[in-house]
């Protein structure tokens, strides 16, 4: 494809140096990455400028450059633009022919229940007959097969590259996690959903947005922007009218308060799931009973059912979709364990999705609940104490372990949770070895007693010192019960 009809639409575009009726077989943010007619997109960002890496793109077989400040020493063509990240998103779409007109979007944005609520929808569109695709942090999908992704909402290039994948293989409909890194970095930029949906905000990322009012305004972009033609919001969300203020598109309500357009009533929560009735606008009241368990998953539930309606898919689809569904990797995944106790995965990882879990989890435990967790490093320092706070309200015992230290000193993210957990009185240990600390909970727990892994979920990996590192917990708990019970610990 010439250089000239990549950038022909492109919004940002202020002028050009050189041919562009240059010939470009590829497209790539990667100055590493060997090309052969590459277009490198030069990008200023908070730690690098990708600008200063465009020799070594040319190098590698790049043959023109998008650029917002032009390279005089280089003597490729060039395109300056007003915003790198937008000309990726829209310049990637035109390199693989604009796939995303050819599917339906569904986008998913809030500080929790994204992924489910994405399987969920997932579910109920296979139900009604149609192809459907899947993009989030737990990777891709189009129908069962899994394609690896190491972001909730992929970078433009790898997002348009998965588009046009999932176009030829004939998916109608993709249910997408939108995240608020993605919509401040504009990875969607030109594209457009047929259904937005808002689940709630909390404190979360604030490495990066710095304030919950600049994480707010960022996920109230995807509304209010022209991407999303129709939306579905948490009605017992308290920012939601924040987000709903000004709404220029068609917009509906899901909650279990009687005023939301959607709601679920006469909830009943058990280990094994959860069953309510749902009110459908204009409708009688439909019975659901979930595999899944929690409040939380009542609230992705109508979520997903409140978009399946703004796509027109029937009724008794919506509740097949949602019956259908076993569980999503990582969240409260039950571990097969053979043991009197019950240990729970799940990917909890900020002060209310701890909250949520420890919560649901202390409804139907006859013993002690005992909860494993630790926070992330290089990220928001100012959840760690509060997260410490709520393990040792909701827990009976709590280890602090280390989740993803990546480059900060594990013991001192430790020492952060500590001094919110220790005016809570409750028990705790700290066992900085992740292994250590899974085992001695194993070795602690008695009959009636439920073990909560938070925090690595579906994530197969620990990041120490930048480097990241094999540690499945679902392995690594089946490993650790071997030991034990050859070493005679354990029945």
């Amino acid at each position: 494809m010439k250089l000239s009809e990549l950038v022909k639409d492109l919004p940002y575009l202020l002028d050009t140096q050189g041919d562009m009726n240059t010939e470009i077989g590829a497209v790539t943010c990667n100055s590493r990455e060997k090309t052969e007619n590459g277009l490198f997109f030069c990008i200023p960002g908070t730690r690098f400028d990708s600008h200063d890496f465009a020799p070594q793109a040319v190098e590698n077989g790049c043959a023109a450059l998008v650029v917002e400040r032009y390279l005089p020493e280089l003597k490729v063509p060039q395109v300056r633009v007003s915003n790198g990240r937008g000309a990726v998103s829209r310049i990637a779409a035109a390199f693989y022919g604009h796939p995303a007109r050819q599917l339906r979007l569904a986008g998913i944005t809030g500080t929790k229940g994204k992924t489910t609520t994405s399987y969920m929808l997932k579910s109920i569109c296979e139900q009604a007959g149609f192809k459907c695709g899947l993009i989030g942090t737990t990777g891709n999908m189009i129908g069962d097969r899994r394609i690896k992704s190491d972001l909730t909402t992929p970078d433009p290039i790898e997002l348009q590259k998965t588009f046009r994948l999932m176009a030829d293989e004939g998916v109608q409909i993709v249910s997408m996690e939108v995240s608020a890194h993605a919509i401040d970095m504009l990875r969607l930029d030109g594209l457009s959903f047929e259904v937005g949906c808002y689940t709630n905000l909390s404190q979360d990322h604030l490495d990066y947005f710095h304030t919950m009012d600049h994480y707010l305004e960022t996920k109230r972009k995807f509304f209010h922007s022209g991407m999303v033609r129709n939306a579905t919001f948490n009605a017992d969300e308290e920012t939601t009218p924040r987000m709903t203020e000004a709404l220029d598109i068609p917009y509906m309500t899901y909650g279990i308060c009687a005023e939301a357009d959607l709601y679920a009533r006469d909830i009943e929560i058990t280990e094994n799931g959860v069953s309510f009735e749902m009110k459908l606008a204009g409708m009688h009241n439909m019975p659901v009973n979930l595999k899944m368990t929690g409040m939380f998953n009542v609230y992705n539930a109508i979520a997903a059912a409140s978009m399946a309606m703004i796509l027109d898919i029937p009724a008794e689809d919506i509740k097949r979709g949602l019956e259908a569904i076993q569980s999503v990797p990582g969240r409260i995944e039950m571990l097969p364990t053979g043991t009197p106790y019950k240990v729970i995965l799940d990917y909890s990882h900020s002060p209310d999705a701890l909250q949520n879990i420890l919560k649901t989890v202390r409804e139907f435990t006859r013993g002690r609940v005992i909860a494993v967790f630790g926070c992330g490093g290089d990220r928001d320092h100012g959840k760690r104490p509060i997260m410490g706070e709520i393990g040792g309200k909701l827990a009976d015992l709590c280890i602090l372990t280390s989740d993803n230290p990546r480059t900060e000193d594990p013991m001192a993210i430790l020492a952060s949770i500590e001094s919110g957990i220790k005016p809570t009185g409750k028990p705790y240990e700290i066992i900085e070895n992740r292994r250590e600390a899974i085992r001695r909970a194993l070795t602690l727990a008695r009959e009636g007693d439920v073990i909560v892994l938070a925090g690595k979920g579906h994530e197969t990996y620990q990041e120490i010192m930048g480097v990241k590192r094999p540690f499945d917990e679902k392995v690594v708990v089946q490993e650790l019960l071997r030991e034990l019970r050859e070493a005679g610990e354990l029945a």
